[in-house]
């Protein structure tokens, strides 16, 4: 007897050590089993309320969401100090069932919806269960955390190593947001004048990435005469000239774009090259759109 007893002594200090690891949080609607060693009596199983609070049979009500369940051990044998019931408490506890065990996927993958979890999944796991994500998908994702609704991004990387990383967990009742990629325009005397999403590895693209990705300046086009538009904050267009032939020569730095820009490579035909922002910008919404 003597010998069991150690056992589970040293059960009980161990465990919440190895429950230090855990990133799955306590939340309301949680149910949660208090043990005290070696006091049975003081043994429950309750439900964390909305407000997050457990209720003890003595020592009086402790807030548990958002701890571990090693932290919550902790706070409960304060409690359970400062109320005078014990002096040296040993307590373990463990979530016997999550309220919420459904992750939520918004946005651009494949099959938006809810997925059942009942352990932190990995980013890229989650994505694998809504289908991966759609060709404008932007790879900078958002996690909404279910307990104390903060949010967290992630970038979901094309590098293999990146990708594998599981330092970033989606528990049990987190959302998932995955946002629409910014679209520039490439358009006037190229080989494929349309829209492109920027979603390459980093999400950023500058103005001879997009040229070369539209295919190149045509043989009839006067480069030297492109211009960049870009939306105002009052809801206008300016119109700044492009240096082309000296970014291509490493003269000047390339320049990045934003969502939303316009890059326009005139023909060498001067009706062409005269035309105006707002056609150019009118131009844009109706534009094919190139995804990879």
């Amino acid at each position: 007897m003597r010998m069991l007893k150690g056992i589970v002594l040293a059960c009980c200090l161990t465990a919440p050590l190895l429950a230090q690891n855990e990133s799955l949080l306590i939340g309301p609607g949680d149910d949660v089993n208090v043990e005290v060693f070696d006091t049975p009596d003081l043994d429950q199983n309750s439900r964390v309320t909305d407000a997050g609070e457990f209720p003890l049979m003595l020592g009086g009500t402790v807030r548990l969401a958002s701890l571990t369940p090693a932290e919550a051990a902790r706070t409960i044998e304060a409690a359970l100090i400062r109320s005078h019931v014990m002096y040296y408490p040993r307590v373990l506890v463990t979530v016997t069932q999550y309220a919420t065990q459904t992750v939520t996927v918004f946005g651009q993958v494949v099959k938006p919806g809810t997925y059942s979890i009942d352990t932190p999944r990995s980013v890229v796991d989650v994505l694998g269960l809504a289908g991966g994500l759609t060709d404008l998908a932007d790879r900078h994702v958002t996690i909404e955390r279910h307990t104390s609704h903060r949010q967290v991004s992630y970038y979901v990387s094309n590098r293999a190593d990146d990708l594998l990383d599981q330092k970033v967990m989606v528990n049990p009742g987190d959302k998932l947001v995955v946002p629409k990629a910014g679209i520039i325009y490439v358009l006037g005397d190229v080989a494929r004048p349309g829209g492109y999403p920027m979603t390459n590895n980093d999400g950023t693209l500058t103005v001879l990435q997009a040229v070369a990705t539209a295919g190149g300046t045509a043989s009839s086009a006067a480069p030297n005469s492109s211009r960049l538009i870009r939306r105002t904050a009052v809801g206008g267009y300016q119109s700044d000239p492009i240096p082309f032939s000296a970014m291509q020569k490493g003269k000047k730095p390339d320049i990045p774009l934003q969502a939303g820009d316009i890059v326009y490579v005139p023909f060498s035909y001067l009706r062409n090259a005269a035309l105006g922002v707002t056609s150019i910008a009118a131009a844009a919404t109706g534009a094919a759109l190139y995804v990879k």
